[in-house]
């Protein structure tokens, strides 16, 4: 199941394409460049911080002590409620709670699934893959909803190409797969830097004001 899904991911991530790329040229208008790119590298930094602390909180549950689970589970909250805070300057405190209540659902079904390849449960691992895709179509309603310059289709995409990544890495750790591993890192990393990149140049196509 876990190929499947990441399979259709990835085939929807190429259907939609790469939004945020074209970055430096989308930014314009009445947007300082010099206060989008502080945006910019802001949510880089938050959204790597998260599949930092998510690595720590799910990847190694079956040997880390219950301290540590629990320091990394804490960081992994502190990180997505600040994505969810930077958006309230936009969209108000009633959005932001609701961006961090989709953002804690999608790490609780990538906390799921682990669990469950740890325990072996194939049956809980389609019902994780599902609340991910789940989640990832309530993502892409919630940005579309709030900024017209998303896509839902889009946001879906890189979403779902997002919680794909954290599966692949999940199953690469159960099979003790180190080499593969390591090179996940980076993938994942460029991916959730366009996540950035594409919410960056939505807001400031948005709010140029804002960023003037």
């Amino acid at each position: 199941m876990s190929k499947i899904y990441l399979s259709i991911a990835v085939l929807v991530l190429a259907l939609v394409g790469l939004p945020g790329c074209d970055y430096g040229s989308r930014a314009a208008g009445e947007a300082n460049p010099a206060r989008v790119a502080e945006m910019q590298q802001t949510l880089r930094d938050l959204w790597l911080g998260h599949i930092y602390w998510v690595q720590h909180a799910v990847l190694n549950n079956a040997a880390t002590s219950l301290a540590e689970r629990d320091a990394a589970e804490k960081e992994v909250l502190a990180n997505a409620k600040e994505i969810a805070r930077m958006m309230t300057p936009f969209y108000g405190e009633a959005n932001s709670e609701k961006l961090f209540t989709l953002l804690i659902g999608h790490v609780a079904a990538i906390k799921e699934y682990s669990d469950a390849t740890v325990e072996g449960s194939m049956l809980r691992q389609d019902a994780a893959l599902a609340r991910l895709a789940s989640n990832a179509d309530e993502l892409g309603v919630f940005f579309s909803g709030v900024n017209p310059y998303l896509s839902e289709n889009s946001v879906r995409g890189m979403i779902a190409a997002h919680g794909a990544h954290h599966i692949l890495q999940i199953n690469q750790y159960k099979r003790k797969d180190y080499a593969r591993l390591k090179e996940s890192w980076p993938m994942m990393r460029q991916h959730v830097y366009v996540i950035a990149d594409t919410l960056t140049t939505a807001l400031a196509k948005q709010f140029p004001s804002q960023f003037s």
